[in-house]
């Protein structure tokens, strides 16, 4: 089984992907969901809240499609960046004060009900950036399960010490490990020796079709261990990188696979007693 996910964000946030893009990130998000349809795939969106109240007359024919589930990926993406700058400096942890992040997820989840008429159950940080108070706020919200960690060999989601479901993204992602728009080879080059950045897949960056076959290898390879894969997937990544050619490779391997939103997957996770989320913790 394949879970696909992705992140959308609002046209405001100016990401390097938007500024090289002649589309909204939202209209190409549109498109690459046309192709999911055709193809029957599912999809598993992780939207900032802002996209909602500044674009939804765009994002909608997105959101309301059967095929698409929709999980929180804060309001803003941390913006201001400056004061979560000055927090992690201060030793608290890029999200910031608990109180921030508290109240950035009940607007996310404000917002993403009062256009959809659904509360969410899924969430995803803005670039992985997991803090210190995020699952027990998340937790304390209704949210589940979240997707903020990268690890190769993880075998599927599972139940954390603080009670939330842990969906690791066990399939290369695609925005840092690919060359594309600003993240020229040179670019690259300065911005490893500036911060040393690696995940579990490693430093380096491919070229889209040597990118594409490290994820139909690493697919064939969490099928015949029997892991669920979860993917993530920019679609504007995909569109700048070569128009969708390569994606829809990968397309037609998920369209003769079985997908899922990540939300079923995780209703389907019987909850731990008590005395086991003890035990993760010790």
């Amino acid at each position: 089984m394949i879970c696909l996910t992705g992140d959308i964000h609002h046209q405001s946030l100016g990401t390097g992907n938007q500024r090289h893009c002649e589309l909204t990130e939202v209209a190409v998000a549109a498109r690459f969901k046309d192709g999911l349809r055709e193809a029957g795939v599912k999809v598993t969106f992780f939207v900032s809240g802002r996209t909602f109240d500044e674009q939804w007359h765009e994002l909608r024919v997105v959101a309301e499609d059967p095929l698409v589930e929709i999980g929180g990926h804060t309001y803003d993406c941390f913006e201001p960046a400056i004061v979560h700058r000055v927090w992690k400096k201060l030793g608290g942890g890029y999200t910031g004060p608990a109180w921030l992040e508290a109240r950035d997820v009940d607007r996310t989840i404000a917002t993403i009900q009062r256009h959809t008429g659904k509360r969410i159950r899924l969430w995803r940080n803005h670039m992985y950036m997991h803090g210190p108070d995020t699952d027990r706020i998340l937790g304390s919200r209704g949210i589940v399960a979240c997707s903020d960690r990268v690890s190769a060999d993880a075998l599927g989601p599972h139940w954390n010490q603080d009670g939330i479901i842990e969906v690791p993204i066990n399939v290369i992602p695609d925005h840092e490990h690919l060359l594309h728009a600003e993240r020229t080879p040179e670019w690259v080059a300065a911005w490893q020796k500036r911060y040393g950045w690696k995940d579990a897949f490693g430093s380096e960056s491919y070229r889209i079709g040597r990118w594409t076959e490290i994820v139909l290898d690493q697919l064939a390879r969490n099928e015949a261990r029997g892991a669920l894969s979860t993917m993530i997937i920019h679609p504007i990544t995909m569109w700048l990188c070569d128009r969708f050619a390569s994606w829809n490779r990968i397309l037609d391997v998920l369209a003769r696979s079985q997908t899922a939103h990540l939300g079923d997957v995780v209703a389907r996770i019987p909850a731990p007693e008590r005395a086991t989320l003890v035990a993760l913790a010790s």
